[in-house]
Protein backbone atom coordinates (compact mmCIF):
# COMPACT_ATOMS: atom_id res chain seq x y z
CA UNK A 1 0.00 0.00 0.00
CA UNK A 2 1.55 3.55 -0.82
CA UNK A 3 1.72 5.54 2.23
CA UNK A 4 -0.78 8.04 2.59
CA UNK A 5 1.44 10.92 2.74
CA UNK A 6 3.37 9.94 -0.34
CA UNK A 7 3.04 13.18 -2.94
CA UNK A 8 2.34 13.62 -6.26
CA UNK A 9 5.60 13.39 -7.76
CA UNK A 10 6.39 10.32 -6.32
CA UNK A 11 3.05 8.85 -7.09
CA UNK A 12 4.11 10.05 -10.69
CA UNK A 13 7.53 8.51 -10.50
CA UNK A 14 5.20 5.03 -9.29
CA UNK A 15 3.41 5.26 -12.05
CA UNK A 16 6.00 5.40 -15.04
CA UNK A 17 8.22 2.54 -13.23
CA UNK A 18 5.07 0.40 -13.56
CA UNK A 19 4.08 1.80 -16.83
CA UNK A 20 1.98 0.49 -19.62
CA UNK A 21 3.98 -2.17 -21.00
CA UNK A 22 3.27 -3.86 -18.02
CA UNK A 23 0.61 -5.34 -20.26
CA UNK A 24 -1.19 -8.69 -19.58
CA UNK A 25 0.71 -11.53 -20.71
CA UNK A 26 0.12 -13.09 -24.04
CA UNK A 27 -0.62 -16.51 -21.75
CA UNK A 28 -3.04 -16.95 -19.32
CA UNK A 29 -6.16 -14.71 -17.91
CA UNK A 30 -3.87 -12.57 -15.47
CA UNK A 31 -0.30 -13.50 -15.66
CA UNK A 32 1.27 -9.72 -15.82
CA UNK A 33 4.69 -8.66 -15.60
CA UNK A 34 6.04 -8.18 -12.17
CA UNK A 35 2.24 -8.68 -10.84
CA UNK A 36 1.32 -5.28 -12.03
CA UNK A 37 -2.17 -6.25 -12.62
CA UNK A 38 -2.38 -8.17 -9.00
CA UNK A 39 -1.09 -4.65 -7.96
CA UNK A 40 -3.89 -2.67 -9.67
CA UNK A 41 -6.44 -4.92 -8.15
CA UNK A 42 -5.29 -4.67 -4.50
CA UNK A 43 -4.27 -1.28 -3.03
CA UNK A 44 -2.53 0.87 -5.93
CA UNK A 45 -3.15 2.68 -8.30
CA UNK A 46 -4.43 1.14 -11.74
CA UNK A 47 -3.89 4.76 -13.31
CA UNK A 48 -1.01 7.47 -14.11
CA UNK A 49 -2.17 11.03 -13.22
CA UNK A 50 -3.59 11.48 -16.61
CA UNK A 51 -6.32 8.91 -15.95
CA UNK A 52 -4.27 6.29 -18.28
CA UNK A 53 -4.71 3.17 -17.23
CA UNK A 54 -1.61 1.41 -16.05
CA UNK A 55 -2.52 -2.25 -16.82
CA UNK A 56 -3.97 -3.92 -20.39
CA UNK A 57 -6.33 -6.55 -20.16
CA UNK A 58 -6.55 -9.49 -22.49
CA UNK A 59 -9.61 -8.91 -24.24
CA UNK A 60 -11.11 -12.58 -24.57
CA UNK A 61 -10.60 -13.26 -20.70
CA UNK A 62 -12.20 -10.11 -20.42
CA UNK A 63 -15.12 -11.21 -22.27
CA UNK A 64 -15.54 -14.46 -20.84
CA UNK A 65 -15.82 -12.91 -17.30
CA UNK A 66 -18.29 -10.67 -18.52
CA UNK A 67 -20.47 -13.39 -19.95
CA UNK A 68 -20.33 -15.47 -16.17
CA UNK A 69 -20.89 -12.14 -14.22
CA UNK A 70 -24.20 -11.34 -16.79
CA UNK A 71 -25.01 -14.73 -16.09
CA UNK A 72 -24.88 -14.62 -12.57
CA UNK A 73 -25.87 -11.13 -11.16
CA UNK A 74 -28.65 -9.56 -14.25
CA UNK A 75 -31.59 -12.06 -13.60
CA UNK A 76 -31.27 -12.05 -9.75
CA UNK A 77 -31.42 -8.22 -9.98
CA UNK A 78 -34.06 -8.00 -12.80
CA UNK A 79 -36.46 -10.28 -11.85
CA UNK A 80 -36.28 -8.53 -7.81
CA UNK A 81 -36.97 -5.15 -9.80
CA UNK A 82 -39.37 -6.34 -11.88
CA UNK A 83 -41.69 -7.46 -8.69
CA UNK A 84 -40.86 -4.15 -7.38
CA UNK A 85 -42.06 -2.07 -10.13
CA UNK A 86 -45.20 -4.81 -10.10
CA UNK A 87 -45.79 -3.67 -6.58
CA UNK A 88 -45.57 -0.41 -6.52
CA UNK A 89 -47.32 0.17 -9.78
CA UNK A 90 -50.39 -2.30 -9.07
CA UNK A 91 -52.74 0.06 -7.33
CA UNK A 92 -52.93 1.53 -10.81
CA UNK A 93 -54.48 -2.43 -12.32
CA UNK A 94 -56.57 -2.37 -8.81
CA UNK A 95 -58.05 1.12 -9.49
CA UNK A 96 -59.96 -0.60 -12.65
CA UNK A 97 -60.97 -3.69 -10.56
CA UNK A 98 -63.07 -1.76 -7.88
CA UNK A 99 -60.07 -0.25 -5.16
CA UNK A 100 -61.52 3.26 -5.12
CA UNK A 101 -65.29 2.05 -5.28
CA UNK A 102 -64.59 -0.35 -1.77
CA UNK A 103 -62.30 2.12 -0.11
CA UNK A 104 -64.76 4.86 -0.91
CA UNK A 105 -62.12 7.24 -2.05
CA UNK A 106 -63.81 10.20 -3.48
CA UNK A 107 -62.23 13.72 -5.11
CA UNK A 108 -58.62 13.84 -5.14
CA UNK A 109 -57.91 10.99 -2.14
CA UNK A 110 -56.47 7.92 -4.76
CA UNK A 111 -53.77 10.84 -5.91
CA UNK A 112 -52.96 11.73 -1.73
CA UNK A 113 -52.40 7.85 -1.40
CA UNK A 114 -49.83 7.85 -5.12
CA UNK A 115 -48.46 11.26 -2.93
CA UNK A 116 -47.57 9.37 -0.11
CA UNK A 117 -45.64 6.61 -1.58
CA UNK A 118 -43.71 9.29 -3.05
CA UNK A 119 -42.79 11.30 0.33
CA UNK A 120 -41.30 8.32 1.60
CA UNK A 121 -39.62 6.90 -1.87
CA UNK A 122 -38.00 10.12 -2.31
CA UNK A 123 -36.88 11.14 1.14
CA UNK A 124 -34.85 7.67 2.31
CA UNK A 125 -33.32 7.81 -1.64
CA UNK A 126 -29.84 8.67 -0.82
CA UNK A 127 -30.29 7.18 2.69
CA UNK A 128 -30.76 4.11 1.49
CA UNK A 129 -28.08 3.81 -0.77
CA UNK A 130 -25.50 4.82 1.93
CA UNK A 131 -26.92 2.09 3.72
CA UNK A 132 -26.21 -0.29 0.62
CA UNK A 133 -22.82 1.00 0.89
CA UNK A 134 -22.16 0.03 4.12
CA UNK A 135 -24.08 -2.87 4.92
CA UNK A 136 -23.46 -4.64 1.59
CA UNK A 137 -25.22 -4.88 -1.61
CA UNK A 138 -26.01 -8.76 -0.75
CA UNK A 139 -27.67 -8.17 1.89
CA UNK A 140 -29.73 -4.25 1.63
CA UNK A 141 -30.99 -5.27 -1.60
CA UNK A 142 -32.80 -8.72 -0.86
CA UNK A 143 -33.91 -7.02 2.82
CA UNK A 144 -35.90 -4.28 1.40
CA UNK A 145 -37.14 -6.60 -1.10
CA UNK A 146 -38.49 -8.46 1.66
CA UNK A 147 -40.23 -5.79 2.97
CA UNK A 148 -41.63 -4.24 0.01
CA UNK A 149 -43.12 -7.41 -0.26
CA UNK A 150 -44.53 -7.51 2.83
CA UNK A 151 -46.33 -5.13 3.00
CA UNK A 152 -47.69 -5.02 -0.72
CA UNK A 153 -49.30 -8.07 0.51
CA UNK A 154 -50.51 -6.10 3.92
CA UNK A 155 -52.81 -3.38 1.05
CA UNK A 156 -54.84 -6.17 0.27
CA UNK A 157 -56.24 -5.84 3.75
CA UNK A 158 -56.79 -1.99 4.03
CA UNK A 159 -60.39 -0.87 4.27
CA UNK A 160 -60.01 2.56 4.33
CA UNK A 161 -58.30 5.64 3.36
CA UNK A 162 -56.51 6.83 6.41
CA UNK A 163 -54.84 2.64 6.52
CA UNK A 164 -54.05 2.70 2.90
CA UNK A 165 -52.15 6.09 2.88
CA UNK A 166 -49.81 4.40 5.74
CA UNK A 167 -48.95 0.96 4.07
CA UNK A 168 -48.27 3.21 0.69
CA UNK A 169 -45.98 5.71 2.79
CA UNK A 170 -44.48 2.18 4.85
CA UNK A 171 -44.19 0.76 1.03
CA UNK A 172 -42.12 3.61 0.08
CA UNK A 173 -39.49 3.70 2.56
CA UNK A 174 -38.40 0.04 1.22
CA UNK A 175 -38.69 0.57 -2.43
CA UNK A 176 -36.75 3.83 -1.86
CA UNK A 177 -33.34 2.08 -2.14
CA UNK A 178 -34.07 -0.86 -5.23
CA UNK A 179 -33.27 1.60 -8.67
CA UNK A 180 -30.49 3.39 -7.00
CA UNK A 181 -29.04 -0.07 -4.83
CA UNK A 182 -29.51 -2.24 -8.22
CA UNK A 183 -27.30 0.32 -10.30
CA UNK A 184 -24.94 1.13 -8.10
CA UNK A 185 -24.52 -2.67 -6.89
CA UNK A 186 -24.07 -3.42 -10.96
CA UNK A 187 -21.28 -0.34 -10.94
CA UNK A 188 -19.22 -2.54 -9.24
CA UNK A 189 -18.97 -5.34 -12.04
CA UNK A 190 -19.06 -3.34 -15.11
CA UNK A 191 -16.88 -0.90 -16.56
CA UNK A 192 -18.53 2.13 -17.58
CA UNK A 193 -18.78 1.88 -20.98
CA UNK A 194 -20.89 -2.24 -20.34
CA UNK A 195 -22.94 -0.59 -17.64
CA UNK A 196 -25.53 1.04 -18.99
CA UNK A 197 -26.55 -1.90 -21.64
CA UNK A 198 -26.91 -3.68 -18.35
CA UNK A 199 -28.94 -1.15 -16.32
CA UNK A 200 -31.02 -1.76 -19.47
CA UNK A 201 -31.54 -5.33 -18.74
CA UNK A 202 -32.80 -4.58 -15.21
CA UNK A 203 -34.78 -1.34 -16.06
CA UNK A 204 -36.58 -3.09 -19.06
CA UNK A 205 -38.32 -4.75 -15.71
CA UNK A 206 -40.38 -1.21 -15.68
CA UNK A 207 -41.75 -1.54 -19.01
CA UNK A 208 -42.06 -5.29 -18.60
CA UNK A 209 -43.80 -4.85 -15.34
CA UNK A 210 -46.47 -2.90 -16.66
CA UNK A 211 -47.33 -5.42 -19.38
CA UNK A 212 -46.65 -8.60 -17.15
CA UNK A 213 -48.34 -6.79 -14.47
CA UNK A 214 -51.32 -6.45 -16.56
CA UNK A 215 -51.50 -9.67 -17.58
CA UNK A 216 -51.21 -10.86 -14.33
CA UNK A 217 -53.60 -8.59 -12.99
CA UNK A 218 -56.32 -9.88 -15.55
CA UNK A 219 -55.12 -13.26 -14.41
CA UNK A 220 -55.57 -12.99 -11.00
CA UNK A 221 -58.89 -11.38 -11.32
CA UNK A 222 -60.03 -14.71 -12.82
CA UNK A 223 -59.86 -16.54 -9.68
CA UNK A 224 -62.64 -17.01 -7.40
CA UNK A 225 -60.99 -15.75 -4.42
CA UNK A 226 -58.71 -16.80 -1.53
CA UNK A 227 -60.39 -17.04 1.67
CA UNK A 228 -62.33 -14.10 2.29
CA UNK A 229 -59.63 -11.86 -0.15
CA UNK A 230 -61.47 -11.18 -2.96
CA UNK A 231 -61.27 -9.07 -6.44
CA UNK A 232 -58.43 -6.37 -6.58
CA UNK A 233 -57.32 -7.71 -2.92
CA UNK A 234 -56.17 -10.55 -4.38
CA UNK A 235 -53.61 -8.37 -6.92
CA UNK A 236 -51.97 -6.91 -3.94
CA UNK A 237 -52.10 -10.31 -1.94
CA UNK A 238 -50.57 -12.62 -4.74
CA UNK A 239 -47.92 -10.37 -6.12
CA UNK A 240 -46.85 -9.35 -2.65
CA UNK A 241 -46.48 -13.25 -1.63
CA UNK A 242 -44.15 -13.34 -4.50
CA UNK A 243 -42.03 -10.92 -3.71
CA UNK A 244 -41.46 -12.48 -0.52
CA UNK A 245 -40.61 -15.83 -2.09
CA UNK A 246 -37.87 -14.11 -4.39
CA UNK A 247 -36.61 -11.61 -1.73
CA UNK A 248 -35.93 -14.91 1.05
CA UNK A 249 -34.25 -17.06 -2.07
CA UNK A 250 -31.88 -13.41 -3.19
CA UNK A 251 -30.18 -13.57 0.03
CA UNK A 252 -28.85 -16.96 -0.61
CA UNK A 253 -27.73 -15.94 -4.31
CA UNK A 254 -26.99 -12.49 -4.61
CA UNK A 255 -23.02 -12.10 -4.55
CA UNK A 256 -22.15 -9.21 -2.95
CA UNK A 257 -18.94 -8.24 -4.83
CA UNK A 258 -16.12 -9.72 -6.48
CA UNK A 259 -13.66 -10.78 -3.49
CA UNK A 260 -16.53 -12.60 -2.33
CA UNK A 261 -17.85 -14.17 -5.22
CA UNK A 262 -17.49 -18.08 -4.82
CA UNK A 263 -18.11 -18.70 -8.70
CA UNK A 264 -15.39 -16.74 -9.68
CA UNK A 265 -11.72 -18.48 -9.39
CA UNK A 266 -9.13 -16.08 -7.87
CA UNK A 267 -7.33 -14.57 -11.64
CA UNK A 268 -11.38 -13.90 -12.63
CA UNK A 269 -11.85 -11.77 -9.11
CA UNK A 270 -8.33 -10.03 -9.80
CA UNK A 271 -9.24 -9.15 -13.60
CA UNK A 272 -12.69 -8.12 -12.05
CA UNK A 273 -11.56 -5.98 -9.62
CA UNK A 274 -8.58 -4.68 -11.46
CA UNK A 275 -10.38 -3.58 -14.75
CA UNK A 276 -12.87 -1.95 -12.83
CA UNK A 277 -10.81 0.25 -11.10
CA UNK A 278 -8.35 1.28 -14.57
CA UNK A 279 -11.33 3.71 -15.11
CA UNK A 280 -11.12 5.32 -12.01
CA UNK A 281 -8.52 7.69 -11.99
CA UNK A 282 -6.52 8.61 -8.36
CA UNK A 283 -8.02 5.70 -6.72
CA UNK A 284 -6.83 2.55 -5.03
CA UNK A 285 -9.61 0.59 -4.25
CA UNK A 286 -12.51 -0.29 -6.18
CA UNK A 287 -14.57 -0.27 -2.81
CA UNK A 288 -13.41 2.60 -0.89
CA UNK A 289 -13.89 3.36 2.89
CA UNK A 290 -17.28 6.22 2.77
CA UNK A 291 -16.58 9.62 4.03
CA UNK A 292 -17.97 12.96 3.33
CA UNK A 293 -15.60 14.53 1.20
CA UNK A 294 -16.14 11.85 -1.43
CA UNK A 295 -20.01 11.97 -0.80
CA UNK A 296 -20.33 15.34 -1.42
CA UNK A 297 -18.49 14.64 -4.34
CA UNK A 298 -21.01 12.69 -5.80
CA UNK A 299 -23.99 14.58 -4.61
CA UNK A 300 -22.63 17.78 -6.01
CA UNK A 301 -21.03 16.67 -9.17
CA UNK A 302 -22.36 19.17 -12.51
CA UNK A 303 -23.41 16.01 -14.38
CA UNK A 304 -25.12 14.80 -11.40
CA UNK A 305 -27.49 17.63 -11.13
CA UNK A 306 -28.35 18.09 -14.71
CA UNK A 307 -28.78 14.37 -15.12
CA UNK A 308 -30.93 14.22 -12.33
CA UNK A 309 -32.95 17.10 -13.02
CA UNK A 310 -33.74 15.67 -16.89
CA UNK A 311 -34.15 12.27 -15.16
CA UNK A 312 -36.96 14.21 -12.89
CA UNK A 313 -38.75 15.52 -16.09
CA UNK A 314 -38.71 11.73 -17.75
CA UNK A 315 -39.97 10.40 -14.90
CA UNK A 316 -43.00 12.41 -14.83
CA UNK A 317 -43.73 10.58 -17.81
CA UNK A 318 -42.94 7.23 -16.85
CA UNK A 319 -44.18 6.97 -13.57
CA UNK A 320 -47.33 8.52 -15.28
CA UNK A 321 -47.58 5.24 -17.87
CA UNK A 322 -47.18 3.07 -14.36
CA UNK A 323 -50.18 4.83 -12.52
CA UNK A 324 -52.52 6.13 -15.20
CA UNK A 325 -52.03 4.04 -18.28
CA UNK A 326 -54.92 1.98 -17.58
CA UNK A 327 -56.83 4.81 -16.72
CA UNK A 328 -56.07 6.48 -19.89
CA UNK A 329 -56.92 3.36 -22.11
CA UNK A 330 -59.99 2.83 -20.10
CA UNK A 331 -60.61 6.55 -21.96
CA UNK A 332 -59.70 5.43 -24.96
CA UNK A 333 -62.23 2.27 -24.60
CA UNK A 334 -64.91 2.96 -22.52
CA UNK A 335 -66.55 0.18 -23.35
CA UNK A 336 -64.22 -2.44 -23.01
CA UNK A 337 -64.20 -4.89 -20.21
CA UNK A 338 -62.13 -4.84 -17.16
CA UNK A 339 -60.13 -7.56 -18.42
CA UNK A 340 -59.68 -6.31 -21.73
CA UNK A 341 -58.60 -3.37 -20.64
CA UNK A 342 -56.10 -4.83 -18.57
CA UNK A 343 -54.95 -6.43 -21.77
CA UNK A 344 -54.45 -3.53 -23.62
CA UNK A 345 -51.92 -1.97 -21.42
CA UNK A 346 -49.88 -4.70 -22.55
CA UNK A 347 -48.29 -3.54 -26.19
CA UNK A 348 -47.32 -0.55 -25.37
CA UNK A 349 -45.10 -1.44 -23.20
CA UNK A 350 -43.80 -4.35 -24.84
CA UNK A 351 -42.48 -1.70 -27.36
CA UNK A 352 -40.93 0.32 -24.51
CA UNK A 353 -39.07 -2.21 -23.22
CA UNK A 354 -37.59 -3.29 -26.32
CA UNK A 355 -36.10 0.37 -26.88
CA UNK A 356 -34.95 -0.02 -23.06
CA UNK A 357 -32.90 -2.57 -24.01
CA UNK A 358 -32.06 -1.81 -27.73
CA UNK A 359 -31.37 1.65 -26.96
CA UNK A 360 -28.69 1.24 -23.86
CA UNK A 361 -27.06 -1.56 -26.28
CA UNK A 362 -26.27 0.86 -29.34
CA UNK A 363 -24.88 3.20 -26.59
CA UNK A 364 -22.56 0.80 -25.01
CA UNK A 365 -21.22 0.26 -28.76
CA UNK A 366 -20.72 3.57 -29.36
CA UNK A 367 -19.78 4.54 -25.48
CA UNK A 368 -22.01 7.38 -26.03
CA UNK A 369 -25.39 8.00 -24.15
CA UNK A 370 -25.99 11.73 -24.08
CA UNK A 371 -26.61 11.74 -28.13
CA UNK A 372 -29.08 8.97 -27.33
CA UNK A 373 -30.69 10.85 -24.84
CA UNK A 374 -31.20 13.77 -27.40
CA UNK A 375 -32.78 11.64 -29.64
CA UNK A 376 -35.16 9.74 -27.26
CA UNK A 377 -37.12 13.04 -25.91
CA UNK A 378 -38.79 13.82 -29.32
CA UNK A 379 -40.19 10.48 -29.32
CA UNK A 380 -42.16 11.52 -26.24
CA UNK A 381 -42.96 14.79 -27.33
CA UNK A 382 -44.38 13.75 -30.38
CA UNK A 383 -46.55 10.94 -28.48
CA UNK A 384 -48.09 13.74 -26.50
CA UNK A 385 -49.05 16.20 -29.60
CA UNK A 386 -50.63 13.59 -30.29
CA UNK A 387 -52.55 13.40 -27.53
CA UNK A 388 -53.41 17.03 -27.59
CA UNK A 389 -54.07 17.15 -31.42
CA UNK A 390 -56.94 14.61 -31.80
CA UNK A 391 -59.58 12.27 -30.22
CA UNK A 392 -58.86 9.74 -32.40
CA UNK A 393 -59.22 6.42 -30.79
CA UNK A 394 -56.71 4.78 -32.63
CA UNK A 395 -54.19 8.05 -32.83
CA UNK A 396 -54.17 8.18 -29.18
CA UNK A 397 -53.64 4.52 -28.53
CA UNK A 398 -50.81 4.65 -30.69
CA UNK A 399 -49.53 7.64 -29.16
CA UNK A 400 -48.85 5.59 -26.01
CA UNK A 401 -45.99 3.55 -27.90
CA UNK A 402 -44.22 6.33 -29.10
CA UNK A 403 -44.45 7.63 -25.60
CA UNK A 404 -43.01 4.51 -24.18
CA UNK A 405 -41.10 3.89 -26.93
CA UNK A 406 -38.66 7.06 -25.52
CA UNK A 407 -39.43 7.76 -22.29
CA UNK A 408 -38.70 4.55 -20.46
CA UNK A 409 -35.19 4.66 -22.00
CA UNK A 410 -33.79 7.55 -20.32
CA UNK A 411 -33.56 5.04 -16.57
CA UNK A 412 -30.92 3.33 -18.00
CA UNK A 413 -29.04 6.04 -19.60
CA UNK A 414 -29.38 8.46 -16.90
CA UNK A 415 -27.96 5.94 -13.90
CA UNK A 416 -25.24 4.89 -16.24
CA UNK A 417 -23.88 8.56 -17.52
CA UNK A 418 -23.99 9.17 -13.64
CA UNK A 419 -22.14 6.36 -12.60
CA UNK A 420 -19.38 7.03 -15.37
CA UNK A 421 -19.11 10.17 -14.43
CA UNK A 422 -17.71 9.94 -10.95
CA UNK A 423 -14.21 8.05 -9.31
CA UNK A 424 -14.79 6.24 -5.90
CA UNK A 425 -17.28 4.03 -5.33
CA UNK A 426 -18.84 6.23 -2.43
CA UNK A 427 -18.96 9.02 -4.92
CA UNK A 428 -20.78 6.52 -7.31
CA UNK A 429 -23.43 5.46 -4.73
CA UNK A 430 -24.30 9.25 -3.93
CA UNK A 431 -24.42 10.39 -7.19
CA UNK A 432 -26.88 7.37 -8.40
CA UNK A 433 -28.94 8.09 -5.36
CA UNK A 434 -29.38 11.29 -6.24
CA UNK A 435 -30.47 11.23 -9.92
CA UNK A 436 -33.02 8.73 -8.59
CA UNK A 437 -34.40 10.83 -5.76
CA UNK A 438 -34.55 13.55 -8.89
CA UNK A 439 -36.40 10.88 -10.73
CA UNK A 440 -39.10 10.38 -7.82
CA UNK A 441 -39.40 13.82 -7.18
CA UNK A 442 -40.85 13.71 -10.95
CA UNK A 443 -43.03 10.35 -9.79
CA UNK A 444 -44.60 12.51 -6.81
CA UNK A 445 -45.37 15.20 -9.84
CA UNK A 446 -46.90 12.39 -11.71
CA UNK A 447 -49.04 11.73 -9.46
CA UNK A 448 -51.03 14.70 -9.74
CA UNK A 449 -50.20 15.23 -13.60
CA UNK A 450 -54.12 13.78 -14.46
CA UNK A 451 -57.03 14.80 -12.22
CA UNK A 452 -60.27 13.90 -11.77
CA UNK A 453 -61.46 17.17 -13.54
CA UNK A 454 -58.88 17.12 -16.43
CA UNK A 455 -60.83 13.61 -17.88
CA UNK A 456 -61.32 11.97 -20.13
CA UNK A 457 -58.88 14.08 -22.83
CA UNK A 458 -56.76 14.92 -20.07
CA UNK A 459 -55.48 18.05 -22.29
CA UNK A 460 -53.78 19.73 -18.51
CA UNK A 461 -51.73 16.63 -17.79
CA UNK A 462 -50.85 15.73 -21.73
CA UNK A 463 -49.95 19.26 -21.65
CA UNK A 464 -47.50 18.85 -18.83
CA UNK A 465 -46.06 15.80 -20.14
CA UNK A 466 -45.25 17.49 -23.75
CA UNK A 467 -43.77 20.37 -21.77
CA UNK A 468 -40.92 18.16 -19.54
CA UNK A 469 -40.30 16.07 -22.36
CA UNK A 470 -39.50 19.73 -24.81
CA UNK A 471 -37.19 20.61 -21.69
CA UNK A 472 -36.04 16.88 -21.71
CA UNK A 473 -34.26 17.17 -24.70
CA UNK A 474 -32.54 20.96 -24.53
CA UNK A 475 -31.35 19.81 -20.93
CA UNK A 476 -29.57 16.73 -22.80
CA UNK A 477 -28.65 19.19 -25.44
CA UNK A 478 -27.42 21.55 -22.94
CA UNK A 479 -25.15 18.82 -20.34
CA UNK A 480 -23.47 17.19 -23.81
CA UNK A 481 -22.49 20.77 -24.78
CA UNK A 482 -20.77 21.69 -21.33
CA UNK A 483 -19.27 18.35 -20.99
CA UNK A 484 -17.01 18.79 -24.34
CA UNK A 485 -16.54 22.70 -23.23
CA UNK A 486 -14.70 21.40 -20.06
CA UNK A 487 -13.42 18.29 -21.36
CA UNK A 488 -11.56 20.85 -23.58
CA UNK A 489 -10.77 23.46 -20.38
CA UNK A 490 -9.16 20.57 -18.58
CA UNK A 491 -6.93 19.51 -21.56
CA UNK A 492 -5.38 22.61 -20.64
CA UNK A 493 -4.58 21.65 -16.87
CA UNK A 494 -1.01 19.96 -16.10
CA UNK A 495 -2.13 16.88 -13.61
CA UNK A 496 1.45 16.72 -11.88
CA UNK A 497 1.45 20.59 -11.34
CA UNK A 498 -1.93 20.53 -9.65
CA UNK A 499 -1.25 17.63 -7.44
CA UNK A 500 2.39 18.48 -6.24
CA UNK A 501 2.28 18.05 -2.40
CA UNK A 502 -1.22 16.03 -2.05
CA UNK A 503 -1.29 13.31 -0.27
CA UNK A 504 -2.96 10.18 -1.08
CA UNK A 505 -6.67 10.68 0.75
CA UNK A 506 -6.46 14.21 -0.55
CA UNK A 507 -6.18 13.01 -4.12
CA UNK A 508 -8.15 10.48 -3.92
CA UNK A 509 -10.72 12.84 -2.68
CA UNK A 510 -10.79 15.14 -5.39
CA UNK A 511 -12.58 12.20 -7.61
CA UNK A 512 -14.20 14.31 -10.79
CA UNK A 513 -12.25 17.35 -9.71
CA UNK A 514 -8.90 15.44 -10.21
CA UNK A 515 -6.76 17.28 -13.11
CA UNK A 516 -7.18 13.63 -15.12
CA UNK A 517 -10.69 13.25 -15.03
CA UNK A 518 -12.46 13.45 -18.10
CA UNK A 519 -16.00 13.30 -18.32
CA UNK A 520 -17.95 10.59 -20.36
CA UNK A 521 -20.47 11.60 -23.24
Amino acid sequence: MLDSKQSAAELASTHSMSSTEKDLSKVQHLEVVDGAADAAAHGHYATDAHGNPLVQFDKEAERRLVRKIDWCIVPTVSILYLFCFIDRANIGNARLAGFEKDLKLHGYQFNILLTCFYISYIVFEIPSNICCKYFGPGRWIPFISLGFGVFSMITAFVTNFSNAAAVRFLLGIFEAGMLPGIAYYMSRWYRKRELGFRLGLYIVMAPLAGAFGGLLASGILKLNGIGGIHTWQQIFFIEGIITIGLSIISFFTLTDRPETARWLSEEEKTLAIARVKSENVGTTEVLDKMDVPKLLRGIFNPNTLIDSFVFLLGNITVQGLGFFLPTIIATIYPKATTIRKQLWTVPPYVVGACFVVAVPYIAMKTNRRLIYMILSAPLVMIGYIIFLATKNTSARYGATFLIASGAFTFGPLCNAQASANTVSDTARSAAIGTVVMFGNVGGLISTWAFLPFDGPNYPIGNGLNLATSSVMFLGSVFLLFYLIWDNKRREGVDPDEKLQGMTEKQIEDLDWKHPGFRWHL
